[in-house]
């Protein structure tokens, strides 16, 4: 029986992600600092996960020389970051990617839990949620975020902690995803995968994923098919989902 969904947040949930990398730029410029992520770039970063983590790497990668004083300096610029993406965020840039709400009012009416596991930090999760559901109604049951897990994707530690909180067995969630790390690290979790390529993930192989497709779909608005199960119509529905996951765990028996 299929009990919940669990979802990652950037490029899943929203393409976030451009923001992110606005907010980096908008906090180099404001402490002087003489960076500059581009597009093409900032999709090189995200192969490693976690802001602060991308940070790291950047700093270690492009300026070795002066890597203790920029460490230093971490928190500063990763806070003043933050603080850029909640204004771009605010500004209207934070919208749900095309058939998350439709899939979440679903599950909310049908009883299938949700959650969230995610390398963000949970006040950008937070943010996400309260533009998105003004009304208060916040429909996720468990959030999994930021530094609650002790690694990072690909490593299956959020995911775990986000079927502990459910308290239901891997078998019976489906995850949602859009990077290789992030397949890696549900399937670790021993969860199937369904994964939605976003912006940035364009050149990342979702090997692994029982399903890949553009988006979840509208039913004016169909997805693109990429690989594995096909959806009726171009829309992935709870229904849709359930007969998928039934038949998949008939086949594991």
């Amino acid at each position: 029986m299929l009990k919940a969904l669990i979802f990652d947040v950037d490029g899943t949930l929203a393409e976030t992600e451009d923001l992110h990398r606005q907010g980096f730029n908008r906090a180099f410029e404001a402490l002087g600092l003489p960076w500059h992520w581009s597009p093409e770039l900032y999709a090189e970063l995200l192969k490693v996960m976690g802001g602060k983590e991308r940070l790291v790497h950047y700093i270690e990668r492009f300026h070795p020389e002066e890597v203790d004083g920029l460490k230093r300096r971490m928190p500063e610029i990763h806070d003043l970051k933050t603080r850029f993406y909640g204004e771009l965020a605010e500004s209207g840039g934070l919208a749900l990617r095309p058939g998350v709400r439709r899939l979440v009012e679903q599950a909310r009416k049908q009883g299938v839990r949700l959650a969230v596991a995610t390398t963000t930090s949970r006040p950008n999760i937070d943010l996400l949620l309260r533009l998105n559901f003004p009304d208060g109604a916040q429909p996720f049951d468990v959030i999994a975020a930021g530094d609650e897990a002790a690694q990072k994707k690909p490593a299956p530690d959020i995911f775990a902690l986000a079927v502990h909180r459910l308290g239901i067995d891997p078998s019976e969630a489906i995850a949602f995803e859009d990077s290789a790390a992030g397949i890696r690290s549900a399937l670790a979790a021993g969860l199937p995968v369904l994964a939605t390529r976003s912006r940035y993930t364009k050149s990342h192989r979702l090997d692994g994923a029982f399903s890949a497709v553009s988006d979840l779909g509208e039913p004016d608005a169909p997805h693109s098919h990429l690989q594995g199960h096909v959806w009726p119509d171009g829309v992935v529905t709870l229904e849709a989902l359930r007969d998928w996951h039934a038949g998949h765990l008939r086949g594991a028996a």
